[in-house]
């Protein structure tokens, strides 16, 4: 989603967004408070509709901003209903509505709040499959600061001033620009977008490129066909692309596209970014699993935002820019969620940890694969100076994608990547690689042994995953994951030294249990405290110099960050 690591980058003015085009009005139109809200409690009536298929035909006009689309939902109700609640934002109003081939009569739907309420002819059993035709358009929404913020980003390619637009959604929701489910469950099985762009631009988008159309008047037509797209992963890109593309050979013997659209006037760096893309899959591959979507394609797209997870056709506006640890940040890391975020999906977003978390491990994993340990060791201090401990990162609580990632509304905030991202590095630490990278498969695929073709997109829970550990190990973490995800305080380990005595305890909220054992070493020789209860005494030479901790394998509570976080904070 929207790297952690380029908050930090902007806040210190060392990276810009590309600005949208002169004259847009961001912000414009408005947006109710209920288009804003993505996912959250989610009212029975809503919760008991699944999405079998969705059909979207989408005009783009970025002459005049606004977008024309038809959405054919084809769905299954598991509940009787009298009526559909239907997500879309009210900015793009309905002119008509067929359920099931019938006409509806104006008086049969509203949409005062952007949640548009289609009174059904006929009432419907559970089992029932309904499907509903509806006509829309109107002038989108219009982000602010994409992607921290969501909407159309009506933009123009540098130098030649061409039409360059795009999508995010992934906080505010699909409403914006199409008629949804907009929770994460919400999510169709599958997807036909055919949308038409003016002549001389290209649209790429989710999934596999069934037929481009070219009509009378030179605009086109480009049929795409994905299959159990996250709801908020539905992307419109539009420009004057040119492609980069080659057949990626898998470790796991199958073959699958890699295609980048890019910016005509960039194509050397575009060059060098596409070079990136086969070393960083083959990554994936071996540290994780195979590539999910290997009979669509693995597709990335130059969009004048920064970047987002679409699935097949990730967002990429990090304009090239090069860091100390050799590879593009923003492309590893969106590319990551094609396993964490779109193979594996949280069902509810107060576990959104479980994308961004290992999503943003994956990059000092990366580092460390590519350069050895030292590159891993310093992005890890890296993330560990951005960790702020204001909530929990899991609150046991259904909640909106905001309230998540809003520490305004107290989410844990960026605490999702970079806390996360440590917990799984002490996990990590705890329990062997072996065991870590099992029990991630199962929670990615399902199962400990994925191949193409035996697994299906999955949904997935903290809770589940915590099992899937305790199951794997044969022990009862409980106290780490309670530590470390449902309180907001890290664990202090606390030192007393008396002649040639060394007493460790572990200070936690509440004094719960925490029996982490510590590696330290005295005099340069290691040792480990295994700290069963919490505690332990050992016997040391009285004045021998101690050192806990030494490879920094343990999350815990430091005078030495938090001083540095202040001195930062009053810069």
């Amino acid at each position: 989603m929207r790297n952690a690591l380029i908050w930090s980058l902007l806040a210190a003015g060392l990276a810009a967004p590309l600005l949208p085009a002169q004259g847009q009005t961001r912000g414009n139109p408005p947006i109710t408070a209920i288009t804003q809200e993505s996912g959250g409690p989610i009212a029975a009536d809503r919760a008991a509709l699944h999405l079998d298929h969705v059909d979207l035909a989408i005009e783009v006009q970025p002459a005049s901003h606004s977008i024309l689309g038809t959405a054919t939902l084809k769905l299954r109700t598991s509940a009787p209903l009298t009526q559909l609640l239907i997500d879309l934002d009210r900015n793009l109003p309905v002119s008509s509505i067929r359920i099931d081939g019938t006409v509806l009569k104006r008086d049969r739907w509203s949409n005062p709040d952007g949640r548009l309420r289609i009174a059904l002819p006929r009432p419907v059993k559970a089992g029932d499959i309904v499907t509903a035709a509806i006509a829309y358009g109107g002038t989108p929404h219009v982000a602010v600061r994409a992607p921290w913020d969501d909407g159309l980003v009506w933009s123009t390619t540098p130098g030649d001033k061409q039409p360059w637009v795009a999508t995010t959604a992934q906080g505010y929701g699909c409403d914006l620009f199409w008629p949804c489910l907009d929770f994460p469950r919400g999510e169709p099985d599958l997807v036909d977008l055919h949308i038409t762009v003016p002549a001389g631009l290209k649209a790429p988008s989710n999934g596999k490129l069934l037929r481009v159309d070219t009509l009378a008047d030179g605009r086109t037509t480009w049929h795409w066909r994905a299959r159990s797209p996250n709801p908020y992963d539905i992307a419109l890109n539009i420009g004057p692309y040119q492609e980069l593309r080659t057949d990626y050979r898998s470790r796991f013997g199958n073959s699958f596209p890699l295609i980048y659209w890019y910016l005509p006037s960039r194509e050397a760096k575009a060059k060098a970014l596409f070079a990136e893309f086969a070393p960083t899959v083959d990554f994936y591959e071996q540290m994780i699993g195979p590539y999910p979507w290997t009979d669509e394609k693995l597709g990335v797209v130059e969009t004048p935002h920064l970047g987002m997870e679409h699935q097949t056709i990730n967002a990429y506006g990090n304009n090239y820019r090069k860091t100390p640890s050799g590879f593009d940040e923003i492309f590893q890391h969106e590319l990551g969620h094609e396993w964490f975020g779109n193979q594996m999906t949280v069902a509810n977003w107060d576990d959104f940890w479980l994308h961004e978390g290992f999503t943003q491990y994956m990059q000092p994993l990366y580092a460390q694969w590519r350069e050895g340990d030292a590159r891993y060791a310093v992005m890890m201090d890296q993330f560990r100076l951005a960790i702020r401990n204001k909530a929990p990162i899991v609150s046991g609580k259904i909640r909106t994608e905001e309230d998540v990632y809003e520490e305004a509304k107290g989410g844990p905030g960026q605490d999702i990547y970079y806390k996360g991202a440590w917990v799984l590095h002490t996990l990590r630490y705890l329990i062997g690689d072996a065991q870590f990278f099992e029990a991630t498969r199962r929670l990615v695929y399902g199962r400990p042994d994925p191949r193409p073709g035996n697994f299906k997109p999955r949904f997935a829970t903290t809770a589940e995953f915590i099992t899937i550990v305790q199951q794997v190990t044969g022990r009862d973490l409980g106290w780490f994951f309670d530590a470390y995800l449902y309180q907001a305080a890290l664990p202090d380990l606390q030192v007393e030294r008396s002649g040639d005595q060394l007493r460790l305890r572990w200070k936690t909220p509440q004094d719960r249990l925490f029996p982490m054992p510590v590696d330290f070493t005295v005099d340069g020789q290691p040792r480990r405290a295994t700290m069963a209860g919490g505690a332990e005494t050992l016997t040391v030479p009285a004045g021998a110099h101690i050192i806990l901790d030494p490879n920094a394998h343990v999350l815990r509570r430091s005078d030495s960050v938090e001083a540095y976080q202040q001195w930062a904070s009053q810069r």
